[in-house]
């Protein structure tokens, strides 16, 4: 594990953006530096961490941890879809498919949780019952388990746009054509293909996969994944071997992904994404990055390959080769 001084050493030193002549236009995402190059979308993972559609801060190597986490499951899931990855040139890069991303983002969720105002848990304690279209019954508690995981469908939208996610229903998707009905029936049977997947290697490596999103864009017509799968900024995980000790006392279960930082922030310093965030703690920064490393090589299996900073020479190097 990279020790808390070399995480603290590189605070100073993230990759924030990064400017690549010759690349074509850039466009940024909450995380990602977006160039378009003749066919395809060069995707570099800065260490910008974002929540509650803001961006808090920065964490040491969070950028390589996602882009390579990515890497990783794009290789296992390429049999149930085929995803936009065509190379790899930098832990920080990943070279893909240029494909028309959908205006609907799919995310599975297996258990009933989520402090954000577009998971289920938040519209559930305040009364509601019908969420997403789903009906869901009378009694469930907090971070308890579905019988079976939902779709619950938000708006996607465009990178760059300063527009939240918003919740939409199955029959809203279908019936005001935001994406063609076989298309969208499609992109329902590959999340939840890709969910039981992706729950089933997690349960292998100690973890329970919670919930998740998965993006999606068409390219000559058909549907790829794309954006990122799986990783600690798209997917909450939780630490299987005590959830049921933790949920039977009442007890967050142990976590490796942002809610950890929602929780934080919502509970301790009173934010949850109106106004300007308070400044990221630095005992959090070193906190995060251990857990988005440790959660890398949980899922992985293998041993997190550290770097120095700084490390735009490096990624302009690599994309100079292109």
């Amino acid at each position: 594990m990279i020790s808390d001084k070399a995480i603290l050493e590189a605070i100073p030193q993230v990759l924030k953006t990064i400017d690549v002549s010759g690349l074509g236009e850039k466009r940024q995402g909450k995380v990602r530096d977006i160039y378009f190059k003749d066919e395809t979308r060069i995707l570099v993972t800065t260490d910008r961490q974002s929540a509650f559609d803001v961006i808090l801060g920065h964490i040491p190597f969070k950028g390589a941890v996602l882009n390579l986490l990515s890497q990783f499951w794009f290789e296992q899931t390429k049999s149930i879809l085929q995803n936009h990855m065509l190379s790899v040139p930098d832990p920080n890069v990943m070279v893909t498919q240029n494909c028309t991303p959908t205006s609907v983002e799919m995310i599975v969720r297996g258990y009933m949780t989520g402090v954000t105002k577009t998971s289920i848990w938040y519209s559930y304690e305040k009364g509601e019952r019908e969420i997403y279209g789903l009906k869901f019954p009378e009694g469930l508690k907090k971070n308890q388990k579905l019988p079976e995981p939902v779709l619950t469908p938000t708006t996607h939208p465009e990178v760059g746009s300063k527009l939240h996610d918003e919740r939409l229903t199955r029959d809203e998707i279908i019936e005001q054509r935001i994406v063609d009905k076989d298309i969208y029936e499609q992109m329902e049977r590959v999340a939840l293909s890709l969910f039981d997947f992706g729950s089933k290697h997690c349960e292998k490596q100690g973890l329970i996969l919670v919930d998740t999103k998965y993006e999606f864009g068409i390219h000559d017509g058909k549907l790829m994944l794309i954006d990122e799968i799986h990783t600690p900024d798209s997917s909450r995980f939780w630490i299987a071997d005590t959830y049921r000790e933790r949920f039977d006392a009442g007890d967050e279960p142990e976590n490796f992904d942002k809610e950890f930082l929602r929780l934080r922030y919502a509970n301790e310093l009173g934010y949850t994404g109106d106004g300007a965030p308070p400044e990221m703690p630095q005992d959090l920064i070193i906190d995060l990055a251990k857990r988005y490393i440790a959660v890398y090589e949980k899922i992985t299996g293998k041993i997190f390959e550290g770097f120095e900073y700084p490390i735009e020479e490096r990624i302009r190097e690599a994309l100079q080769k292109l």
